[in-house]
């Protein structure tokens, strides 16, 4: 039997931030993950020459966020971010950016002027009583809509909720999209993150793209990470409301998700074993508190931290409370397709780097990623990345022709120029954030049993959230005696 300080099921984003920051703090580290590969849903592998992601992805809150708070703390290389970019709308007459305050609100001809000033209203109403400390996470967003406002309006405002919660606007609430579209922002200062956690010795970093032996010159837009390092100064409430920028703090890593997963492996100490294609059958117990885990073999450990669907924990302990389990099946799940499609050219209707939702049929999230970087495609090629929230209620074949439907529909031209498409089905994040929708909490009914991921955080989303996680994570470990060495 082996024996580790601590244990981590799963090898996704999570676990592995989990395994680095403990390790840091002193711990033998044992992962395992079931999987061939790891890194979860931020992973990058290749498809006919072009480097796909697993999944659309944007990284927010990068000035002063939780990833941010990471990287300064515990990684010892660093990814290069290039400026994220804007997000758009694309109907059949018009290209134009989602406004992101009240002054883009004004000149956002896509509505009619009626629906943008009662929208302006509502959305300065719900910031209002945000900022007031009133909690909006159980009150849907059609509650706030005024009666009156017309269909397009209607489908313009479902998209945003489904593209920030892959629900409904009477399924998502308001709360999440104050803080989807930067209006909240939940910022984590050195400061605060050295009260929670406790302060580590500063590490000599150096970026991963050094590593990487990347030749790359920088894109024509700047890099984020100048940005990165400046104390920015913040803005009061009513000045986030008039000049909130949703890409302010946004960024893509050069080389793909793959450059941000090297950093996190590239930075692990020796103290760390990751073992793959080995899962877990089994989190063993005794009188309330862990012992370790059954998977190839037993290995014993005083503290587990498990980062796969909490909804999974029931069969891999017996006797868990009842009113726990019960707890557990209530939180949501959402599948999405993603259709990556490598153009044999570069065509003009993807000339920029940012994002792209339609509105008018089906609800798609759009990056030509290749923009940010064109190693990521064959050379004077592109590669487009479209993201679905698939409909339970169908098959999947009959949402995949509805998505080619979509994309061929919004941009006529594309069809004849697909060099290369794949598709992907996954689930983004391991909980929705719905109105009826829970999370569960870090600490479990068994002692030293802890859970991390995108389904104990409803802050943000995909990576941003899972590092949240993490944070909170280890001020519980701080908190219960389980973080320093003593």
């Amino acid at each position: 039997m082996k024996k580790y300080d601590v244990v981590v099921v799963g090898a996704g984003i999570s676990g592995l931030l989990v395994a680095l920051t403990l390790s840091k703090h002193g711990k033998k580290v044992l992962v395992l993950e079931k999987r061939q590969h790891i890194g979860g849903n931020c992973n990058s592998y290749m498809v006919e020459g072009y480097q796909v992601d697993t999944g659309v992805h944007a990284i927010t809150h990068l000035i002063e966020g939780p990833l941010k708070r990471l990287m300064d703390n515990y990684f010892d290389y660093l990814p290069i971010f290039e400026d994220y970019g804007y997000y758009y709308i694309r109907t059949e007459n018009t290209f134009v950016k989602v406004p992101s305050n009240l002054k883009d609100f004004v000149t956002f001809d896509v509505l009619p002027r009626k629906d943008r000033v009662l929208l302006s209203q509502t959305l300065t109403k719900a910031f209002t009583l945000s900022s007031f400390g009133i909690d909006l996470s159980n009150r849907s967003v059609y509650d706030f809509m005024p009666k009156s406002l017309s269909e397009d309006t209607y489908d313009f405002v479902d998209t945003m909720c489904r593209s920030l919660s892959g629900k409904a606007m009477k399924e998502t609430s308001a709360q999440r999209v104050l803080y989807g579209s930067s209006f909240v922002r939940d910022s984590v200062t050195q400061e605060q993150f050295n009260a929670m956690i406790g302060k580590l010795e500063p590490k000599k970093r150096q970026s991963a793209e050094s590593i990487l032996a990347s030749v790359l010159p920088y894109h024509l837009h700047a890099s984020l990470q100048a940005r990165m390092t400046k104390i920015t100064q913040p803005f009061t409430s009513l000045e986030r409301l008039a000049t909130n920028e949703v890409n302010d703090s946004q960024g893509y890593p050069r080389k793909g998700l793959k450059a941000l997963l090297n950093a996190i492996l590239y930075s692990l100490p020796e103290t760390v074993e990751i073992k793959k294609e080995c899962e877990v059958s089994s989190i063993l117990v005794q009188d309330g508190k862990i012992l370790g885990v059954e998977a190839d073999e037993i290995y014993s450990s005083d503290i587990v931290i498990y980062t796969g669907f909490a909804t999974e924990l029931p069969k891999l302990i017996k006797d868990l409370p009842s009113e726990y389990v019960a707890d557990l099946k209530d939180i949501v799940h959402n599948k999405s397709l993603t259709i990556w499609l490598g153009m044999e050219k570069k065509i003009p209707e993807f000339n920029y780097t940012g994002s792209e939702i339609w509105f008018k049929d089906l609800a798609y999230w759009a990056s030509p990623i290749s923009n940010y970087d064109q190693s990521l495609a064959p050379k004077d090629k592109q590669l487009i990345g479209f993201t679905f929230i698939l409909n339970e209620n169908n098959s999947e074949k009959h949402e995949l022709k509805k998505a080619y439907d979509t994309i061929f529909h919004a941009i006529p031209n594309a069809e004849k120029r697909v060099d290369m498409q794949h598709e992907q089905i996954t689930i983004p994040e391991k909980a929705t954030v719905s109105i009826d929708g829970k999370f569960v909490d870090i600490r479990t009914p068994i002692q030293n049993l802890y859970i991390a991921g995108t389904d104990t955080d409803k802050r943000s989303m995909g990576i941003t959230r899972a590092s949240y996680s993490i944070i909170e994570l280890l001020k519980v470990l701080n908190e219960d005696g389980n973080l320093h060495e003593t």
